[in-house]
C-alpha cells in the first residue's frame, strides 16, 4: 500500500443532519462526533447558526478536546463569523454560491414573483452580480482572517458556474484560504466530466489545494469523488454513511475503501478500523441515505434551498419535471412557509409573520425531536398549535 496526504472533511452533523425526517439529540450528536474523530479525519464540520442548541454542541466538542477538528459551518457575513468565534472553533468553512443562476436569484428580490433565470442573459447583469459576490466574499475573508480564523471556502454549486469565473474565484480567494472545495451541489457531475474539470482547475489556477463535495442526486458521487482525487484533487469531503438532504452526500467510508481498492492508496492519518463505527452508530439509530431518484430524494427542507426553488426550479433539483417536498424543522427556513402559503393556500403573509412561523417549528421541531410534512404542518395550523 502506498500513503497519500489527503484531506478529509466530514459533514455528517452538518450536511448530514440535513437530511429530512433525521433528528439527532445533542447528547447522540456529540457522541456520533467523537466517533467520526476517532476515524482521523481532519474536519468535522457543524453548523452554529442553525439554532442557538447548535452552538451550544459545538463549544461543547471544542472544550472536549476535539478543537482540532471541529469546524463552524458559516454563512457569508460578519455577524456568523463573530458567532462562529463566540463557539471557540479555530477554524470555519464560509460558504457561498458561485454559479451565475444561484447568485442572480439571490440578487433578486426574495418577495419578488417566481423567475426562471437565464444566465445566458444580460452580460451587464451578470459581470455586476460576480463583481458584488467578489467583493463581499473578499471582504469576509478579510475580516475572518484578521480576527485569527483558519479559512475554508466552499463554491456553492461549482460544479454549474462559468469555468472562467471559478478560476477567478480560486485565484482570487488563495492568500486567505487553506482550502478551496469544490462543490457538486445538485450531483450533475459524471466521471468524466469530473476528472477533466479538476484537471483543468489545476492547469489554469495557481495550484491551490482543491477539495470536493459532491451529492448523489444522480448516484455518481462515489464514482466523481475517486476520480477528482486520482485528477489531482487534494481533498474530499462527504457524510459517513453518504446521508444528506435529497439524495444525500458521497459516503466517506467508501471513498477512503475505494482509493485503497482501486489504487492501493491509505490516507495519512486516517484509523481504517474506525471507519465502520460511525455508520454502525447511524444504523442502529435507523438512519440511512435516501437513494437516488427515490421518492424521499425529492424532499427539502433547508431554508436556502426552498427559497431558490419557489423561484427557480432548476435551483437545486436536478429533476425538475418532479415536484418538490417541502417539509419543515430545525433547517427549515421563513421560505418554507412562504411556499406553504402560496402555493398550497393561495394566500400571502408579510415576511415578518413567516419568520415568526420559522421560529416557531424550529422550537416545536426540537421539542418533538422530529420534522413535519406539509400535511402535518397544515393539520398544525388547523389545531391552533402553529399560529399566524
Amino acid at each position: 500500500m502506498e500513503t497519500i496526504k489527503l484531506q478529509v472533511s466530514d459533514e455528517t452533523l452538518r450536511d448530514g443532519v440535513q437530511q429530512v425526517g433525521l433528528f439527532l439529540e445533542d447528547d447522540a450528536k456529540r457522541e456520533l462526533a467523537h466517533l467520526i474523530a476517532q476515524t482521523g479525519v481532519h474536519q468535522i464540520a457543524l453548523m452554529p447558526a442553525v439554532h442557538e442548541s447548535e452552538a451550544v454542541v459545538v463549544r461543547g466538542l471544542v472544550s472536549e478536546g476535539l478543537g482540532r477538528q471541529v469546524v463552524a459551518s458559516t454563512m457569508m457575513d460578519r455577524q456568523y463569523i463573530d458567532q462562529a468565534k463566540a463557539c471557540d472553533v479555530q477554524q470555519i468553512i464560509l460558504f457561498n454560491a458561485v454559479s451565475d443562476r444561484l447568485l442572480c436569484l439571490r440578487e433578486i428580490d426574495p418577495q419578488s414573483p417566481a423567475l426562471n433565470v437565464d444566465t445566458n442573459g444580460s452580460n451587464t447583469l451578470i459581470e455586476t452580480v460576480r463583481s458584488r459576490m467578489l467583493e463581499k466574499v473578499l471582504d469576509n475573508l478579510r475580516y475572518a482572517a484578521d480576527i485569527g480564523l483558519k479559512i475554508s471556502f466552499a463554491a456553492e454549486d461549482a460544479s454549474r458556474a462559468d469555468f472562467n469565473f471559478l478560476v477567478e474565484c480560486i485565484n482570487a480567494f488563495q492568500p486567505y484560504i487553506d482550502c478551496f472545495f469544490l462543490c457538486d451541489t445538485v450531483g450533475v457531475l459524471t466521471p468524466e466530466k469530473t476528472y477533466i474539470w479538476i484537471q483543468d482547475l489545476l492547469q489554469f489556477t495557481h495550484q491551490p489545494s482543491l477539495s470536493v463535495h459532491f451529492h448523489n442526486d444522480m448516484g455518481l458521487a462515489l464514482e466523481n469523488t475517486i476520480q477528482a482525487v486520482y485528477a489531482g484533487a487534494t481533498g474530499i469531503s462527504g457524510t459517513f454513511g453518504g446521508i444528506g438532504e435529497r439524495a444525500g452526500n458521497v459516503a466517506l467510508e467508501q471513498v477512503l475503501h475505494g482509493l485503497r481498492a482501486r489504487f492501493g492508496w491509505e490516507v495519512e492519518g486516517i484509523n481504517y478500523e474506525a471507519l465502520p463505527k460511525p455508520v454502525d452508530y447511524l444504523m442502529q439509530k435507523g438512519i440511512r441515505a435516501n437513494p437516488p431518484y427515490s421518492p424521499q430524494a425529492r424532499q427539502f427542507e433547508t431554508g436556502i434551498h426552498v427559497n431558490s426553488l419557489i423561484r427557480d426550479r432548476n435551483s437545486y433539483a436536478v429533476f425538475p419535471h418532479a415536484e418538490p417536498d417541502i417539509w419543515f424543522g430545525k433547517c427549515s427556513g421563513a421560505s418554507n412557509f412562504r411556499y406553504l402559503f402560496e402555493t398550497h393556500l393561495q394566500q400571502s403573509l408579510t415576511q415578518a409573520q413567516y419568520e415568526q412561523l420559522r421560529s416557531a417549528i424550529k422550537a416545536l421541531s426540537i421539542e418533538r425531536k422530529q420534522s413535519f410534512s406539509t400535511a402535518e404542518v397544515l393539520e398544525l395550523l388547523d389545531q391552533g398549535i402553529l399560529k399566524v
